[in-house]
């Protein structure tokens, strides 16, 4: 075995980039009628993009079909060894097949074309030989082909899977512009990563209700505000009137301010040293803007308000931490 320097190991992974990065550069003199022809066909289709591809090719193909269906094109991926043994029923005359083959001649692609033709389901290929069987058969041929493997011996997928891939890539980000597909249409399908929770997780999603909502009347003394504070645990306390509709809030930084002024909190009483005018937020809205409320006026709470303003619940900077909105 031979063991190469750190500096040598370094310097063939910049080999290895060079290469990969020249065959995806290598792709856009390529980029004509043909791939707007594909994306025309997928935008047609009234089924699904199923895709299907052997070895390393499946691999990649199986990252195209998740990130089109990510990205507002329905679809998935179809193994084509399985798809002679029953899974080509999967297929119906409305989808389309992108076949994904560098040689353009792997014999499980090939061997259910003619089937995939008959049914009358459209095909794309993507190959790095324009005049391979898939090339020629299908519809429309996406040309992926390089110059050479980053691999030294030249035999192993490496600069080729790269190419498929961002050919994939282009194909998916083409088809999500041209149906008009939002960040808002991304977040329904990630409902747990952290786009997801930004855009679609409101303020009653995440804020405390009922009895955890620290609440207190007009003329009790501060102490007992403090009290309520305590065991509620989010730094602040509502002040509300006979309806719940909310007076003022006194917090943490209202109580080292009345005892930097010397006031005897045992004897005042709440209204005299809550903050009036309080920011409120209401439950509709989403708890992305309420990160955005907090950050601009330097709070880290804030009590939720009905269109009365009467109060229905309350919530702080560590709630937005835990639901994963900031």
């Amino acid at each position: 075995m031979t063991t190469l320097s750190p500096k040598a190991l370094v310097a063939l992974a910049a080999k290895v980039l060079n290469i990969e990065s020249r065959a995806v550069s290598e792709l856009i003199p390529r980029l004509d009628d043909s791939f707007s022809a594909a994306c025309a066909l997928c935008l047609d289709i009234k089924g699904r993009v199923v895709i299907t591809g052997m070895g390393k090719s499946g691999h990649v193909g199986s990252k195209i079909a998740a990130t089109l269906a990510s990205t507002g094109t329905p679809s998935f991926f179809m193994h084509p060894a399985d798809a002679s043994h029953g899974d080509l029923g999967m297929i119906t005359q409305h989808d389309l097949l992108l076949a994904v083959s560098y040689s353009g001649e792997t014999d499980e692609v090939v061997t259910i074309l003619p089937l995939v033709k008959r049914m009358g389901a459209k095909l794309i290929s993507m190959t790095g030989k324009p005049g391979s069987t898939l090339a020629t058969t299908a519809d429309v041929h996406l040309d992926v082909s390089i110059s050479e493997e980053a691999c030294p011996l030249n035999l192993a997928p490496t600069a080729s899977t790269t190419a498929t891939l961002a050919m994939g890539d282009a194909l998916a980000v083409a088809l999500l512009e041209s149906r008009g597909f939002t960040a808002e249409d991304f977040a329904l399908s990630h409902p747990s990563g952290s786009l997801g929770k930004k855009l679609l997780l409101r303020v009653d999603d995440v804020m405390h209700i009922g009895d955890a909502v620290p609440s207190v009347g007009p003329n009790v003394n501060v102490t007992d505000g403090l009290l309520e504070m305590s065991q509620k645990g989010l730094g602040m306390t509502a002040i509300v009137d006979n309806t719940n509709k909310i007076l003022g809030v006194f917090t943490d930084g209202d109580l080292r301010r009345a005892l930097d002024k010397g006031i005897n909190i045992h004897k005042i009483m709440i209204s005299e040293v809550m903050h009036e005018g309080c920011i409120t937020i209401g439950p509709d809205i989403m708890a992305a803007e309420a990160v955005h409320v907090l950050e601009e006026n330097k709070i880290t709470g804030l009590l939720v308000a009905d269109a009365d303003g009467r109060l229905v619940g309350a919530l702080n900077i560590h709630d937005l931490f835990r639901a994963g909105v900031m």
